[in-house]
């Protein structure tokens, strides 16, 4: 299997397990809202875990599927050694985070671990300053760069913590691993 391939796996296994749980709430109307990370409580201390697989509704759940895809896959492209790392630190750092710092109220959806990708592919890039990331990082930025709007309190629904906090895991993921290849 060549590396292009082997790229889309992960972020594809996600997506799988995503559509799952959505598909379950869709069919049995059993809501698992209470899964996702709710600020400062024992209770929602499992949606560090669980939140990046809980969604709304289908909207929510189309917005973060293909950019997962897309974000993920790149990463694994191009950073494979690393990766895993990435994706883990994004993943759990984000929920964690949000747990210290949000709003008192259920934050899922996959939208958190997305911007720490994102996050992660763009300061990378400024963190090594070779030709390949700062490439990649510049092409997050002309792709994706409209994602910046999600940091901000626009929509009360958006949990914008879980934008910002991705982001923030991602930043912290791109400076630990600036030096690795």
């Amino acid at each position: 299997m060549s590396l292009l391939n082997k790229s889309i796996v992960p972020p594809l296994r996600l997506t799988f397990i995503m559509w799952a749980v959505f598909v379950f709430e869709y069919y049995t109307s059993f809501e698992l809202a209470f899964l996702g990370v709710r600020p400062r409580t024992l209770n929602g201390l499992i949606g560090i875990f669980t939140m990046p697989l809980i969604h709304g509704d289908f909207g929510h759940i189309a917005s973060n599927t293909i950019p997962l895809i897309v974000l993920g896959s790149t990463l694994y492209l191009f950073y494979d050694k690393i990766a895993p790392k990435v994706f883990l630190q994004c993943y759990f750092l984000t929920g964690i985070l949000i747990w210290i710092v949000g709003r008192d109220y259920y934050h899922i959806g996959a939208s958190g671990l997305i911007y720490g990708i994102a996050s992660f592919l763009i300061f990378f890039g400024f963190f090594r300053k070779d030709f390949k990331s700062i490439i990649i990082s510049i092409v997050i930025i002309i792709f994706y760069g409209g994602m910046v709007y999600g940091l901000l309190p626009i929509d009360s629904k958006v949990s914008f913590e879980g934008h910002l906090m991705g982001a923030v895991a991602g930043l912290i993921a791109a400076f630990t691993l600036r030096n690795k290849k």
